[in-house]
C-alpha cells in the first residue's frame, strides 16, 4: 500500500509540471489573444473563458484518466484526492511562479495595461451597438476599470491572501474530481452464487 501512494505521489507530480505548464503556456497565449490577435469584442469576452475554463478542465480529465491508468487503474477516494490535490497543487505552482512572477514582471511588465486598453477597445466597439445600455456599459466599464487599478498596486498581504484562498479552492475541486475519478478494486466473492 505504501508502495502505491509513492507511485501515485510522484505520477501526479510530474501530471502536474506537465500540467502546469501547458496552463502557464495557455495563458499566456490567452493574453497575447486578447491583446494582439483578437478584433471582436465576442472572442475578447469568449476566449478566457475557452483558455481559463474549458481547455483546463479537459486537460485535467485527460491527466486523471492517464495518472489512474498508471498506477494500475484502481483507487481509493482518499488516494484519488490526494494525487489530484499533489496535480493541481504543483500546477498551480507553475502557473502562478511563470505568469505573475516571471511573464508579468520581465517579459510583459505593462500587461495590466495592455488588457486594460484592449478591454476599452472591446468596450468602444460594444459601446457602438445599437440597443445598447449605455449607463449599463458606463457602470461595468467603471467596474473594471477599478479592478484593473488594483491589479495594478498588488500588496504581499493580498498575494499572500490570494494564494491561500486558492489552495483551499484547489483542495475543494481536488475532493470533487477525486470523487469523480475514484475507482474502487473489485472486490470477490467466494461464494458460490
Amino acid at each position: 500500500m505504501d508502495n502505491l501512494e509513492q507511485i501515485i505521489k510522484t505520477t501526479f507530480i510530474k501530471n502536474g509540471l506537465w500540467l502546469g505548464l501547458l496552463l502557464l503556456a495557455l495563458s499566456i497565449f490567452s493574453f497575447y489573444f486578447i491583446t494582439e490577435i483578437s478584433t471582436s469584442p465576442i472572442l475578447f469576452v469568449a476566449a478566457p473563458l475557452v483558455f481559463s475554463f474549458v481547455i483546463p478542465i479537459a486537460l485535467v480529465i485527460v491527466y486523471c484518466f492517464y495518472g489512474r491508468r498508471m498506477i494500475g487503474g484502481y483507487w481509493t477516494f482518499k488516494q484519488a484526492t490526494t494525487g489530484i490535490f499533489i496535480m493541481f497543487l504543483v500546477a498551480y505552482a507553475i502557473q502562478t511562479i511563470g505568469r505573475d512572477f516571471v511573464f508579468a514582471r520581465i517579459i510583459e511588465p505593462h500587461m495590466v495595461e495592455k488588457t486594460e486598453q484592449a478591454f476599452l477597445k472591446a468596450a468602444a466597439i460594444i459601446r457602438k451597438q445599437p440597443g445598447t445600455n449605455q449607463k449599463q456599459m458606463d457602470a461595468n466599464e467603471a467596474d473594471v476599470k477599478k479592478n484593473f487599478e488594483e491589479q495594478k498596486h498588488v500588496t504581499v498581504g493580498k498575494t499572500v491572501q490570494g494564494i491561500a484562498i486558492s489552495i483551499i479552492f484547489i483542495f475543494v475541486l481536488a475532493v470533487i474530481f477525486g470523487a469523480l475519478f475514484k475507482k474502487e478494486p473489485p472486490v470477490y466473492s467466494t461464494t458460490p452464487v
